[in-house]
């Protein structure tokens, strides 16, 4: 790789971004100690979801650096599994919504006609949907009534996967729209022509050469995607909709701690600043990808 690379230019832009650096070293902190979060809780001897209502509402301590919450659990410990929960949702989701929009944008740009149409319409008709109101309904229903088996209807792993595909389900218009402009600018280019003529498919054409000349973009998109899934994770679960006790995420969290909020204050000021920190430093990471992907910026910086 020689120093004057794609690769290498998009990131000395990126690290010149002086938001976009802090933000990247905090997600890359974040995403590693909510990794290593099980290593952590035994090598400190800590079950986080382990009870104790002898030791609810403990003050920080040597053995529990955090405190305790209310039902004397190790408030430090469940905050680093709620951030993977949340992370994963958002990560995950995103990714998917990114894929599934992706599909949906390059198929209605590069084919056009009444399927663009019949895209393009349906894609207008989610946006028009309340998005929360959409969210709460579809975690509301019952999956045993859908013929799920209610071992697996119950089990954590089916609650996490389900709220994944809820939000992935509801978060690709961006990414189809945005790819959709991107794919009807690119099929008009010589490279496209070049690719029709020497009797290439269109599947190839728009996956093979126009998606990604159309990926920089959808980079963006997603990255800032992240939080906002985020948030709607931590909403639903606040409600009780979402990540069901007793895994711990960032949002189940805050619901336990709202009627403590005057006897232990950290046990909601806690979640509530990760969940800011952690969306806030998403959106500043996709400004400064949206830079750094713009050849445009390093004439300005």
């Amino acid at each position: 790789m020689t120093s004057s690379s794609p690769t290498v230019l998009v990131w000395r832009r990126l690290l010149r971004h002086r938001q976009a650096e802090l933000s990247l070293a905090f997600l890359i902190l974040l995403l590693a100690l909510a990794l290593a979060a099980p290593l952590i809780g035994e090598a400190r001897g800590i079950d986080p979801a382990m009870t104790d209502l002898f030791r609810r509402l403990e003050p920080p301590s040597a053995q529990h650096w955090l405190g305790t919450d209310e039902l004397g659990r190790d408030l430090f410990q469940r905050l680093l599994d709620g951030g993977r929960i949340s992370l994963l949702v958002g990560i995950a989701g995103a990714l998917l919504s990114a894929i599934l929009g992706a599909v949906i944008g390059v198929v209605a740009g590069y084919l056009g006609g009444r399927l663009d149409s019949l895209l393009m319409r349906f894609t207008d008709g989610v946006i028009a949907l309340p998005l929360l109101p959409l969210l709460i309904v579809l975690a509301a229903i019952d999956p045993r009534k859908l013929g799920v088996p209610p071992g697996i209807a119950q089990s954590e792993t089916f609650s996490l996967y389900r709220i994944i595909a809820i939000v992935a389900l509801t978060g690709w218009t961006t990414a189809a729209r945005l790819v959709r402009a991107e794919t009807l600018s690119l099929k008009g280019r010589d490279f496209t022509r070049a690719a029709q003529a020497l009797g290439a498919r269109p599947l190839r054409i728009m996956f093979r050469h126009i998606l990604p000349n159309a990926a920089g973009s959808l980079v963006v998109a997603t990255t800032m995607s992240i939080g906002n899934l985020i948030l709607l994770e931590s909403t639903l679960s606040f409600l009780g909709l979402g990540t069901q006790p007793p895994a711990a995420s960032w949002g189940n969290m805050l619901a336990g701690a709202q009627d403590l909020m005057r006897d232990a204050p950290l046990l909601a000021l806690l979640p509530g600043l990760m969940i800011f920190l952690t969306v806030i430093a998403f959106n500043f990471l996709g400004d400064g990808l949206q830079e750094a992907l713009d050849p445009r910026s390093e004439r300005r910086l």
